[in-house]
């Protein structure tokens, strides 16, 4: 079950690419130097190049054989985290406080990848566009490309995205039909209560007592509003507070995440948490804003585009290592909001080492960007086949 024999003779040169981009993150929306390499890269392929979609985005367009219309998108993020990399890589990262600690730098290599073998073969017909997008991470990215016109200007009829999986074995294929990864929205929570000394709380009207209540109710809402078979997670992962031990502060603010599989769940967490915080503002006299952002639509892939990627996976792979009954991820990933407007699907692709994504010390195993761009190609030359309209 091997990879495409031309990508594996250039996989040393990808492996010089993605260590590159790993040596040199940068976060969203500044993916300034990430993009100008992708432009120049598939520029020196003959690939038709369009920069500045989604500020820092780049769309590859290269045609095929034949006269097919049909048109197919092939989609990388390119950003890094805004994190320390606790790794001694020879190609660890060269600027404090960025680390391509989700293997984005792989995903774009993959794709690039796929793209030079698909200039030099062009063994496809219809159109292959080459989406290389910014900011994944929470900031809107697909959306800012989106608003830019992505589909109208290079219109998709399906389109197909990749992530690394470490918590799968080494060339295992994963594909989850259906809704795969949870929508998400953030919120911060703001109390605004009133100061005093610690020493006379009665004065005060204390923020910090009431983030507490709030906290734990807010836990009530999953557990006792939400459908028990419906999953759903409501997560603060940020409290501030004060700034002196004989000082009670005058605010508090809670901040965290929602995630859900469905938008109707979604909306009734929100609407449970506005009136917690109504409720509880007027039981201690303060006031209490909250902010809830929509950031990531609900994953869900196409029934026909998952058998896609499952039936090319067994070409690629070790037809043993296609998992095809995947539980889907709480966590979330923005090219739902392509697939939103796009059929498709998304895959994860397993590799060698145990430490998660999103950890300080975080490695992509380089032999998987062969795979991951023969995946790709393999895709085109599947659904564009070159003889299908002779």
């Amino acid at each position: 079950m091997p990879n495409i024999d031309r990508i594996d003779a250039f996989a040393d040169e990808l492996t010089a690419i993605r260590r590159d981009l790993h040596a040199h993150p940068e976060i969203g929306f500044e993916e300034v130097r990430t993009s100008g390499i992708v432009a120049d890269k598939l520029a020196s392929w003959g690939i038709e190049v369009h920069r500045g979609l989604g500020r820092t985005g780049v769309v590859g367009v290269l045609k095929g054989k034949g006269t097919g219309g049909k048109r197919i998108g092939l989609r990388a993020d390119m950003d890094a985290l805004p994190m320390e990399e606790n790794t001694n890589l020879k190609w660890r990262s060269t600027i404090p406080g960025r680390f391509h600690g989700c293997g984005h730098d792989g995903h774009t290599t993959m794709l690039l990848g796929t793209a030079r073998y698909l200039a030099e073969t062009r063994n496809f017909d219809g159109t292959v566009h080459f989406i290389f997008q910014p900011a994944e991470e929470g900031l809107g990215g697909a959306r800012a490309m989106i608003q830019d016109g992505l589909f109208e200007r290079f219109p998709c009829d399906e389109i197909y995205g990749v992530h690394n999986a470490p918590d799968l074995n080494h060339g295992e294929v994963a594909i989850l039909p259906g809704p795969a990864m949870a929508g998400a929205d953030f919120f911060d929570i703001t109390i605004d209560g009133y100061g005093a000394h610690g020493a006379m709380p009665e004065r005060s009207k204390d923020p910090v007592v009431i983030a507490m209540t709030l906290g734990q109710a807010l836990q009530t809402i999953v557990s006792r509003n939400v459908d028990p078979l419906q999953a759903a997670v409501l997560s603060i992962t940020q409290i501030h507070a004060g700034s002196a031990y004989n000082v009670i502060p005058g605010e508090a603010k809670l901040c965290g995440t929602v995630r859900a599989f469905s938008d109707p769940t979604r909306a009734l967490i929100r609407e449970r948490m506005r009136a917690l915080c109504a409720g509880i503002a007027g039981a201690f006299q303060v006031e209490i804003s909250v902010d809830i952002r929509d950031i990531f639509s609900v994953l869900v892939n196409n029934e026909e585009h998952s058998k896609v990627v499952a039936d090319v996976a067994r070409t690629v792979v070790d037809p043993s290592k296609v998992l095809t009954r995947s539980t889907p991820k709480m966590g979330s990933e923005d090219f739902a909001d392509m697939l939103h407007a796009v059929p498709g699907a998304y895959f994860w692709l397993g590799h060698d080492g145990s430490v998660p994504v999103h950890n300080p010390g975080y490695v992509l195993d380089d032999k998987i960007l062969p795979i991951g761009a023969s995946m790709f190609a393999r895709i085109i030359e599947t659904r564009l086949p070159v003889n299908a309209h002779a």
